[in-house]
């Protein structure tokens, strides 16, 4: 990566393009006005150092962009960036660095690619110093970077109002490229008004971390639209996941605590508040047309909406039943248009999945349930900014 000696040089060598665009912030009375893109590729913010985008202009991002431990990173509202290079770009923050996006309701900042194709980019990561339960610290599945702690309140700044489209890329089962990846991220972060659209693999996910995050819309995201792992225990309210067809996405909610080790602590048990989850009924062998919850995570849902799946609420593993069924973890739920509420799954290596029925008190029904806001129709709150 090309170092960076300061942020005034890095502003100072951009390369400019002109393009005349319609600047949002502006009243019905200006004319449009023109913006520049920037070209920037493989930057690194370091210690003491504050990288500040310009605000009247857009950028192109064709590698990546890592915060370094002590560096910020500020991208203003209204920016508009093209990204493109594939898991080669991406923006990271490490421990003790910080970002922020400072998207408005009005002047939202658009992470998109100029060929709209899924995989045109790696997405954001954020990782921070707040409990795990994957050992003391572990390393990121994108940048290699450390997260983890003991650090519950730890910040890593601000990400409001954004669209991330066309970001993410699956390489196996233990290395992925999300469109939000927060790894370790504490509490002292904020995450609110974010729209992860059309993405490679997950939309957000969650690997411990104390994080709470409110407005998330996650739609037509190749794999999960809401994921957490490795003790995540934060609170999620107005969640909007939804996938159109049989062909994209497989799973709402996938939720983990430790695929290793079950009873690994911290354990995962976030509350989910206020959620809607649209799925796309299907019967493959995989069995993905279900929210899962396994290998020992918690949790606490109410006022959600499941619409469309095959399984609307899967349970899985020993250390998930004790802790989920029967429980009464799931309040207040609306279920609409699934084959099956809610089933066990009982797993034999080499074997199609079966299921049993959950025990009685797993959870409650609530014909009123609103979910994110208007059942299953996009949320009032994602109007205008999430650009659907």
């Amino acid at each position: 990566m090309k170092k960076l000696i300061s942020s005034a040089l890095i502003i100072c060598t951009l390369s400019l393009t002109t393009v005349s665009v319609l600047n949002s912030c502006k009243s019905d009375d200006d004319p449009t006005i023109t913006r520049t893109i920037k070209s920037q590729s493989n930057i690194t913010v370091k210690n003491g150092e504050k990288l500040v985008w310009d605000a009247n202009a857009d950028y192109e991002l064709t590698g990546a962009v890592v915060v370094e431990n002590g560096g910020e990173f500020t991208i203003p509202a209204g920016t508009k960036v093209y990204c493109s290079g594939g898991t080669s770009t991406y923006i990271a923050v490490a421990q003790g660095g910080k970002i922020f996006i400072n998207g408005t309701a009005s002047d939202p900042v658009v992470f998109t690619s100029k060929t709209q194709k899924k995989a045109d980019w790696g997405g954001i990561v954020l990782c921070g110093k707040a409990p795990i339960n994957a050992g003391a610290t572990a390393t990121s599945e994108v940048a290699n970077l450390t997260y983890g702690g003991t650090v519950p309140n730890d910040n890593s700044g601000s990400i409001t109002y954004t669209q991330i489209r066309y970001a993410g890329a699956r390489f196996s089962d233990t290395k992925e490229y999300n469109g939000l990846s927060l790894f370790g991220v504490g509490n002292g972060t904020k995450i609110d008004n974010i729209a992860v659209i059309d993405g490679a693999d997950d939309g957000i996910e969650f690997f411990g971390g104390t994080v709470n995050v409110s407005n998330i819309l996650s739609i037509n995201n190749d794999d999960d639209a809401f994921d957490w792992t490795e003790g995540w225990n934060g609170t999620a309210t107005n969640i909007y996941g939804k996938r159109t067809s049989a062909t994209v996405g497989n799973r709402g909610i996938e939720a983990d605590n430790n695929s290793k080790t079950h009873t690994a602590t911290p354990m995962s048990n976030p509350t989910i508040k206020n959620a809607t989850f649209i799925g796309y009924t299907t019967t493959d062998n995989e069995q993905q047309g279900m929210n899962l919850f396994r290998v020992g995570t918690g949790a606490t849902l109410d006022n959600i909406v499941f619409s469309g799946w095959e399984i609307a609420i899967a349970l899985q593993d020993e250390a998930t039943l004790a802790n989920l069924n029967g429980k009464g973890k799931f309040t207040n739920i609306k279920f609409d248009n699934n084959t099956h509420k809610a089933k066990v799954v009982v797993e034999v290596k080499g074997e199609p999945y079966t299921f049993t029925d959950v025990a009685d008190g797993t959870f409650t029904e609530s014909a009123a349930a609103t979910g994110a806001g208007n059942g299953t129709a996009t949320p009032s709150w994602a109007s205008g900014w999430s650009g659907l």
